[in-house]
């Protein structure tokens, strides 16, 4: 059950954010959301997002009018694509939040607590491993926690990047650029630690003094399963970590999700009207973007080795939903011998945690199929892809590994 504080909130009204609601009135039932969205188009359990959000909006008082919601996966298609700028997807999101609020599942609680779950697998690594791929147990997990037991997992590291950064020997060449801030993420912090680790030693290459200040989560898992009150909490609480370190300096991130937490959800969906918010929204780079920017500026060294390789690139819903284009495919077509193909997919269909839920599982498996095909087709050995969870959806569902472009761009200056 959720708290008083969970329930009464403002911010779980709904449409009770005034961006979105001012929306609102703009859509003029057009359908285009409609034929767009991957989740409708692959089964009859979702009404779709025109039907769920702006119509039924107009009739909501305290209660949904049509809870085949909670199948909208919120990766945000509808709002990219509406022509009249509708936020359609920011309003489900409100109106799930309230739907829920008072049958909030324990799943959805735990399945939240990313920084937790790292803390607790980070010192039992390979045991965790071999817990998430026994099937038996998850089997069990399945029936208990409603996670399915073929689920993509968080794979557990045996070091945190907080350890490795805390122990690493500090750059033998000194820094020419000046500084910057790296934020990591939960995932870069506890199960993507390598590709942590390659962003920083990318940014040195390029010449930055790289700080990382102590950071926690920004409550992305939790603002994606209706939990406004401690989402807020979170995010609140990251950007002041984050500004710790500097309120006039760039912050980048190869976290691809938590950075459009920052960016977008937080504000468009949450309705977190904090300066300290709107501080670090506005300088925080996604780290292809940043490398992207230092290009057009003349300022990327483009000393790359050739790397003979053609690899299938996926842009994630998260990348599309801060407006930033596909800067990864424009860095990476630099780098000599390279080709890089265009998934041109819609979605992967993992949208968080929404592919790890036993009822939705065929669904987001369904939603990805065209995408796991391209990917195989393509290099059945590698592909990039810029969020956490996309990239384990993809290695999960095809069989075929997947990596952040970083990885690339780390091995094109022979760093790897």
């Amino acid at each position: 059950m959720s708290t008083p504080e969970e329930t009464t909130r403002p911010g779980l009204e709904f449409a009770g954010h005034e961006l979105a609601r001012a929306s609102l009135d703009a859509c003029v039932k057009c359908t285009i959301c409609e034929t767009q969205c991957p989740v409708s188009a692959v089964t009859p359990l979702f009404t779709g997002p025109k039907f769920v959000g702006p119509q039924a909006e107009r009739f909501r008082n305290g209660e949904s009018v049509d809870h085949s919601l909670d199948y909208c996966s919120s990766c945000g298609t509808c709002t990219l694509v509406c022509p009249q700028g509708v936020q359609i997807a920011e309003l489900n999101s409100q109106a799930r939040a309230v739907m829920k609020a008072d049958h909030m599942p324990l799943r959805d609680r735990l399945i939240g607590q990313t920084t937790l779950m790292g803390t607790v697998m980070t010192p039992v690594a390979p045991i965790a491993r071999a817990v998430l791929h026994n099937k038996p147990l998850r089997a069990a997990m399945e029936a208990v926690v409603k996670v399915h037991r073929d689920a993509p997992m968080p794979p557990p590291q045996g070091q945190t990047f907080a350890s490795w950064w805390a122990r690493r020997p500090k750059p033998a060449a000194p820094a020419t650029r000046g500084p910057v801030v790296f934020f990591h993420g939960c995932a870069g912090g506890y199960f993507e630690v390598e590709t942590s680790k390659k962003s920083v030693e990318v940014l040195e290459r390029l010449g930055y003094e790289v700080l990382v200040p102590k950071q926690g989560c920004c409550g992305l898992a939790q603002q994606s399963n209706g939990l406004f009150e401690s989402a807020t909490k979170s995010v609140l609480k990251l950007c002041d970590d984050l500004r710790s370190a500097g309120t006039d300096l760039t912050i980048i991130s190869s976290s691809g999700s938590c950075t459009g937490m920052l960016k977008h959800e937080a504000h468009e969906i949450m309705g977190v009207t904090a300066e300290s918010l709107h501080d670090v929204g506005t300088r925080i780079r996604d780290i292809m973007e940043f490398l992207l920017d230092l290009h057009d500026a003349g300022e990327l060294p483009t000393d790359f080795q050739p790397i003979e390789m053609t690899v299938p690139y996926h842009a994630p819903c998260q990348l599309k939903s801060q407006g930033i284009g596909k800067p990864a495919l424009e860095v990476l077509r630099l780098i000599p011998g390279l080709t890089v193909v265009d998934s041109e997919k819609v979605c992967c269909g993992i949208a968080g945690t929404y592919g790890l839920k036993k009822e939705k599982y065929e669904v987001a498996q369904a939603v990805g199929k065209p995408l796991f095909d391209m990917v195989k087709a393509t290099n059945p050995d590698l592909a990039l892809c810029d969020t956490e969870t996309c990239r384990w959806q993809i290695s999960q569902s095809s069989g075929v590994r997947t990596e952040h472009p970083i990885w690339m761009i780390h091995k094109a200056y022979g760093l790897s």
